[in-house]
């Protein structure tokens, strides 16, 4: 992946949303190493890391899961503060806890949202912890895709399509939208 040189140096969140199985973190884990390599200073945050410990208090229920949202968007913007670049990798369904963690995040850095969209069929195929099967056996209530809804985004900074490319090229279209944001090519949102 190409270098991130030459770009302004104040923290942002890359929050990477999408289905469970949609490649969020596989995506993430790339970036990190590219990102790491290149000398940055960041922090790698995963929903399924925060409900071990942060947010093992939470269920699945709506509340919850924007109870869920609020905590990992206020540890964003701390780290951002700190200095460190975020990436999130949250399914963070509803529309409304996404616009939330947009609105806690921005006083500290910038925030960049980015859809990992896959069909559910293929995040169901890519599901090595059984959670889907588990979900539509009725094991696992209020599961996003299944029984609890994910909300598409409607103006994501950038969309993914990830059924048809490697976790590797997804980041480095993210690093390329980075590069155009970060040094204000490609009429990216800010």
């Amino acid at each position: 992946m190409r270098a991130m040189k030459n770009f302004d140096t104040k923290p942002f969140v890359v929050w990477l949303t999408g289905l469970s199985g949609a490649g969020k973190t596989s995506i993430a884990v790339e970036l990190e190493q590219t990102l790491r390599a290149q000398g940055r200073a960041l922090v790698r945050l995963d929903g399924d890391v925060l409900r071990k410990g942060l947010c093992r208090d939470l269920g699945f229920t709506a509340e919850d899961r924007a109870e869920n949202i609020r905590r990992a968007a206020e540890v964003c913007g701390l780290l951002l503060g700190a200095g460190q670049i975020v990436l999130a990798a949250f399914i963070s369904p509803f529309a409304a806890e996404r616009a939330q963690a947009r609105a806690l995040v921005e006083p500290y850095g910038r925030f960049y949202e980015v859809f990992v969209d896959t069909p559910l069929a293929v995040a169901e195929q890519r599901d090595v912890k059984g959670l889907y099967r588990r979900a539509r056996a009725g094991e696992i209530r209020h599961f996003t895709g299944i029984d609890s809804p994910y909300e598409v985004p409607i103006s994501p900074d950038l969309h993914l399509f990830t059924a048809g490319e490697t976790p590797a090229q997804s980041a480095a279209r993210v690093l390329s939208f980075l590069l155009g944001a970060l040094t204000g090519d490609g009429g990216i949102k800010k």
